[in-house]
C-alpha cells in the first residue's frame, strides 16, 4: 500500500467513526466477512477495514511480521510460506476473504493451540483508532518491548468491540522440521487419560483430535511436530502405547485442515434447530455427563476445547454453562442452526462465573477509556 491511499483510508475510517459518535450511533467493524456469524447478532452499520491492507515489514530473521488489518490472511500465510514459516497457532479462515484483522479479532487459534499457545500471546504491538477518531500505537515488534499494560492483547477475541484494529505485529515460528499424524481408535476416557500424561512428558505432540460419542470407543487422531529426531523416536513409542498408526501426509493435511475450518461433517451439518456448543475447559478435565446428547463429540486441545451439537433453547444452553462452569470451564454458543434465535445471548458472561464477575468493573473502565461515545458498542460480546 502507498502512503497516499494508506493516509486516505485512515481518514476515511477516522470520518466514519467521528460521524457515528456525533450522531450516536455504533460501528460494526467488518473485514472479509468470514466471521460475521460468529457473536451475538447486530444489523449496525459496517465499517470495512479491508481498504488499509499490505504487509508492511517482514523480518524472517526476527520471526515477526507486521501487516495492515485489511490484509487477505492468506497472503500473510502465502508470504511466510516462502520463508518456511507459519502462524502457529492456526488461525481459522472460515473462508477464502479472512483478513489479518478479522483472525486477530476473532481470537480464534486451531488445532495447534494447544502446543503452541494461544493467538493472544504472539500478538507483539498494535495500531488502533479509538472511538474519538485518535490513532493510537503500542507494544512492539519484540517481545522485551512490552512494557506497562499490554493493551495490544486486549484485542484478541474482542470482536471489535474496543476499537479498530489499523495494524499488528505479530511472531511467527520456522515450520517444523518433521510432522506425523497417528490414528487409533479409543474410549474417550483413555484418550483423555492418555493425552493429560503425554502433555507432561517431553513429546513432541502438536495436536489432538477425538471423534465419538459416550463411552464407545472413538477415533483419536495425533499430530506430532518438531525435529526430526524427536518425532522418530517418538512414533513407536505413542504407537505401541495405544495401538496407533501412522496415516499418509497428504490424508493428515487434508483432516487436520477439515478440523481447523470445521469442515469435518460432526462439526458442520447442523440441524435448523440445534447449536454447536464451544466448551472451554482446563487442563485435565476428564469425561463431562451430557445429557440428552445423541450426535457424537469433538475433542481437541487434550480435552481443554470440546465441541457438542445440542438442542438450540435456553435451557439447553444453561445445562452447558452449568456444566462447564462447575469443572472451571465456560460455554458458548458457537453457531446456530437457522431456526435458532439470532438474539440469543452467545456467550458466558462474566457476571455468570464467581471467578471471573469482578472483570466487570475492568471491563467496562476498558470501553470507556477506549471508546466513551459508544461508537463500537455492538453488543457482539454481551
Amino acid at each position: 500500500m502507498n502512503h497516499s491511499s494508506s493516509k486516505a483510508s485512515i481518514d476515511a475510517f477516522r470520518e466514519q467513526i467521528l460521524s457515528a459518535a456525533k450522531n450516536k450511533a455504533s460501528l460494526s467493524i467488518s473485514g472479509g466477512g468470514t466471521k460475521d456469524w460468529y457473536g451475538n447478532h447486530n444489523t449496525l452499520t459496517k465499517l470495512d477495514a479491508r481498504s488499509y491492507s499490505g504487509i508492511l515489514e517482514y523480518q524472517p530473521e526476527e520471526l515477526v511480521i507486521t501487516a495492515c488489518a485489511g490484509t487477505p490472511l492468506k497472503e500473510i500465510e502465502a508470504a511466510l510460506k516462502e520463508k518456511n514459516q507459519v502462524l502457529p497457532f492456526e488461525p481459522p479462515h472460515f473462508g477464502e476473504n479472512a483478513t489479518f484483522g478479522g483472525a486477530i479479532a476473532s481470537g480464534l487459534a486451531g488445532p495447534g493451540r494447544i502446543s503452541a499457545g494461544n493467538l493472544r500471546d504472539f500478538v507483539l504491538g498494535a495500531r488502533i483508532m479509538g472511538g474519538k477518531g485518535q490513532d493510537l500505537s503500542f507494544g512492539g515488534k519484540v517481545m522485551k518491548n512490552v512494557a506497562g499494560y499490554d493493551v495490544s492483547r486486549l484485542l484478541p477475541g474482542s470482536l471489535g468491540t474496543l476499537s479498530l484494529l489499523l495494524e499488528a505485529s505479530v511472531k511467527v515460528l520456522p515450520k517444523p522440521a518433521a510432522t506425523t499424524t497417528l490414528r487409533c481408535q479409543l474410549s474417550q476416557s483413555k484418550a483423555l487419560q492418555v493425552l493429560n500424561e503425554w502433555a507432561g512428558q517431553p513429546l513432541p505432540l502438536s495436536a489432538s483430535c477425538w471423534i465419538g460419542n459416550g463411552n464407545a470407543d472413538g477415533q483419536l487422531t495425533i499430530r506430532l511436530a518438531g525435529a526430526a529426531a524427536a518425532v522418530k523416536a517418538a512414533i513407536p513409542l505413542m504407537s505401541s502405547l495405544v495401538m496407533a498408526a501412522e496415516i499418509d501426509a497428504q490424508s493428515a493435511e487434508v483432516f487436520w485442515n477439515d478440523v481447523r475450518e470445521q469442515k469435518l461433517s460432526v462439526l458442520n451439518n447442523l440441524k435448523a434447530d440445534q447449536t454447536l456448543y464451544r466448551l472451554s475447559l482446563p487442563a485435565a478435565c476428564g469425561m463431562l455427563s451430557m445429557p440428552n446428547i445423541e450426535d457424537e463429540l469433538v475433542l481437541e486441545w487434550h480435552g481443554q476445547q470440546r465441541w457438542i451439537k445440542g438442542s438450540g433453547d435456553e435451557k439447553t444452553f444453561t445445562a452447558m454453562k452449568q456444566i462447564a462452569s462447575a469443572h472451571g470451564g465456560h460455554a458458548t454458543r458457537f453457531k446456530q442452526g437457522v431456526n435458532v434465535d439470532p438474539s440469543f445471548q452467545r456467550f458466558t458472561l462474566l457476571s455468570e462465573q464467581a471467578h471471573s464477575k469482578a472483570l466487570e468493573l475492568v471491563q467496562a473502565r476498558l470501553r470507556s477509556a477506549f471508546d466513551p461515545a459508544g461508537v463500537f458498542a455492538t453488543n457482539r460480546l454481551s
